[in-house]
């Protein structure tokens, strides 16, 4: 009896317990596999992220007008590039070597292991470089200045390598102006070099980063966990192995033990293991729903990234083919970039973030606001079109914009452009909507920044107008057609005419007479405006040879006067064309003045030594400091015509006159009016004590071949 029960109960004791250790075998062997895929996967991220970092390190200093200036230097100040290039870059970073080739690929500087070392040691690890170096060479001559990634500014390449019979890490930098302010001809950049090896201290931070137990390279791998390492042109370098993580490995021996001593355990084991497993896949689905809120998400604010942005978006205007109604609104911090440059990019993360908090507390919580990258965001209100509550919100979101931030201690003040667009009104397609809601924000930042604009058909319009304004204006250039020069007389006070300024006409193919209110900014923004002002000083110097004894005045952009070589340049065509540079006035704006431009005094001052005139326009517009006049030494200043006409109409005009005449003559400075269009206006200038007048009194801008025929009757002009 007892043993009819003794048996079948062993048997079942062991069918229990034989049940129970497949589950446990399976179960933990099911843990480890979780485990060891997870944590492949970290060891694959952390070797891309250590690639893409030792880029991102780079940038810290390969991105910086300095250090554009000092690999420049003849000769290298070894030090600075120690502290910023070189060793550095060791301390700081831990990379094993750095190298700086100049344009033609040479090496200039060196370090290695923290030392600055002889530049000809490049050459024990030129074969894994010279591809890459190549690679970023040909990218550079193109012009294509692309980041190698969403993480970076500029462009690079980077791989692993075996170098010097280590694998390694082998990344290249363009050394490039962070501000544009340095020009260099693409490709003739010095590039920057780094190296870290994978067989040193890069281990001991992989171990201590991510958790992975004793890490080596090998070129074999063994029984251990391991994942490949591949160069960019696909070769196998080796194998990262470590000793895998096996959570159900110890269970499985901790258990065994338990079950040799107490059977009576394993109901309790098992609902243990059950547990455990749930814990394990509930980790795992948690670890996907983190790394699908990665993928969505912006990593600084936390708020929806564009892709994310992008399928709301696109489900909102699906909705708009049922009668619902959506609005976009792009929005673009104004400014920004001075905190970054005063502050430092850490300040500019802190004003970002808080920037996204500032907005998320105005909105509803079925808006959806989004970064699309650096300091551009968008917000989607769905169900939302009326004019009055977006105005309401957009003041909302400017006034919260206007109170300081507070970043690292400081007080930072920035403002937002805001552009509006309307669906389905505007369109019901998401790339159409926000190239509108891009044009609205362009309208918002020419009309001053800090503002809001609603787009309508009449942004859009101009978009197309000023595109088919550039390409004509090429072809015109090209030509010659449809371009001229009308002048108009300048006078004495006796009347008679002493120059004339010259004056841009464009008839245009098909729009006709555009005025340079138009043309000039088109011009300005595209670069056509050099070869313009080349053109407009040409046909000026012919027309200063055909009345020797006139002066003919010329307006310059900003532009032209930032243009290196600009002044020889002027120079060089007053040579060609024979023309006297005393007959040469050059009329410039308050705004060249303002910037203080090094570049812009030294023009001014060789061509003012050359015989040519310097005239200050429309003086008494802008900031008209007496330290402007005197640092930059013009000959002329032209009183604005907004004084000149309300003369008799305001009294402030009358003494803001005198003021600038007094002033002028004081500094010995020749004095014009513009804008005169009446006989009283002449009287009170001439007793003012202005020495020249222009306006429509005496004549309006007229062709070449009218004053001419002014000149040939030597008199007096006065109203017609």
């Amino acid at each position: 009896m007892l043993k009819a029960v003794i048996v079948p109960t062993a048997g079942a004791l062991l069918l229990l317990a034989a049940m129970v250790g497949a589950v446990l075998h399976f179960a933990t062997e099911g843990s480890d596999a979780v485990a060891a895929q997870r944590q492949a996967r970290l060891v694959e991220v952390a070797m891309l992220t250590a690639v893409t970092g030792v880029r991102k390190d780079q940038e810290a200093s390969t991105y910086w007008d300095d250090a554009v200036r000092r690999v420049h230097e003849v000769p290298l100040d070894l030090p600075w590039i120690d502290q910023n290039l070189g060793i550095w870059f060791h301390s700081y970073y831990k990379h094993d070597e750095t190298y700086v080739l100049d344009a033609r690929e040479r090496p200039v500087y060196a370090m290695r292991n923290g030392r600055r070392a002889d530049p000809r040691q490049f050459s024990g690890i030129a074969p894994g470089a010279q591809p890459l170096v190549a690679q970023l060479r040909a990218k550079l001559r193109r012009g294509d200045l692309a980041a190698a990634s969403s993480v970076e500014q500029t462009p690079g390449a980077s791989t692993m390598a075996m170098v010097r019979g280590r694998p390694a890490i082998v990344s290249v930098k363009p050394i490039l102006s962070e501000t544009g302010e340095i020009t260099q001809r693409p490709g003739s950049e010095h590039l920057h070099l780094s190296v870290r090896y994978l067989d040193g201290n890069f281990l001991t931070d992989l171990a201590a980063d991510y958790g992975v137990e004793a890490p080596r390279f090998v070129t074999m791998p063994s029984a251990r966990a391991a994942i490949p390492l591949w160069s960019a042109e696909h070769r196998l370098i080796g194998y990262i192995e470590w000793q895998a993580f096996r959570p159900g490995h110890v269970v499985k021996r901790h258990m065994a033990i338990v079950l040799l001593t107490a059977l009576g355990l394993i109901g309790a084991v098992l609902a243990w293991l059950l547990n455990r497993n749930l814990r394990a896949r509930l980790e795992l689905e948690t670890s996907r729903a983190q790394a699908q809120h990665l993928a969505f998400h912006d990593a600084l604010t936390g708020l929806p990234n564009r892709a994310l942005f992008n399928d709301r978006t696109d489900h909102a205007l699906a909705r708009t083919r049922r009668g619902e109604e959506a609005t976009l609104l792009l929005l673009d911090l104004d400014r920004f970039k001075h905190v970054n440059d005063t502050f430092g990019h850490q300040a500019g993360d802190e004003l970002i973030r808080e920037f996204g908090s500032r907005l998320t507390a105005l909105v509803r919580e079925v808006d959806t606001i989004a970064r699309l990258g650096g300091d551009e965001f968008a917000i989607l209100l769905p169900q939302l079109t009326d004019k009055d509550a977006i105005d309401g919100l957009c003041q909302r979101i400017l006034s919260a914009v206007h109170a300081p931030f507070e970043v690292l201690g400081n007080q930072a003040f920035v403002g937002v452009s805001i552009g509006v667009v309307q669906a389905p009104a505007e369109g019901t397609d998401r790339v159409d909507l926000m190239r509108k809601a891009d044009i609205a924000l362009y309208k918002a930042k020419a009309e001053g920044r800090d503002c809001y604009r609603h787009f309508d058909l009449s942004m859009d319009a101009t978009v197309k107008l000023r595109g088919t304004v550039e390409e004509d204006l090429r072809s015109a250039l090209a030509t010659g057609e449809g371009l001229a020069l009308h002048y108009q007389p300048l006078v004495g006070t006796d009347g008679k005419m002493v120059g004339v300024e010259a004056l841009l006409r464009w008839v245009h193919p098909e729009q006709g007479l555009l005025p340079p209110a138009q043309v000039i900014p088109i011009a300005e923004e595209t670069g056509l405006i050099i070869p313009l002002g080349e053109w407009v000083l040409r046909e000026s110097c012919a027309a200063a040879k055909r009345w020797p004894d006139l002066f003919v005045a010329l307006n310059l952009s900003p532009v032209q006067f930032r243009t290196t070589g600009f002044a020889e340049r002027v120079l060089e065509i007053i040579r060609e064309t024979g023309v006297r540079p005393e007959q040469l006035e050059l009329e410039v704006t308050e705004g060249v003045l303002i910037d203080d431009d090094e570049l812009v005094r030294a023009g001014l001052a060789q061509l003012r030594a050359a015989g040519l005139r310097i005239a200050l326009d429309d003086f008494g517009t802008g900031y008209s400091s007496l330290s402007y006049l005197r640092k930059f030494e013009v000959d002329k200043i032209k009183i604005d015509r907004s004084f000149v006409q309300h003369l008799g109409h305001t009294v402030d005009s009358a003494a803001i006159i005198h003021a600038v005449v007094t002033l002028g003559h004081a500094m010995g400075l020749t004095v014009t009016a513009e804008g005169v269009e009446t006989g009283d206006q002449q009287r009170f200038l001439k007793l003012a004590g202005c020495n020249q007048m222009q306006g429509y009194l005496f004549s309006r801008p007229v062709p070449a071949g009218q004053i001419t025929a002014l000149v040939a009757q030597r008199c007096a002009l006065r109203a017609a």
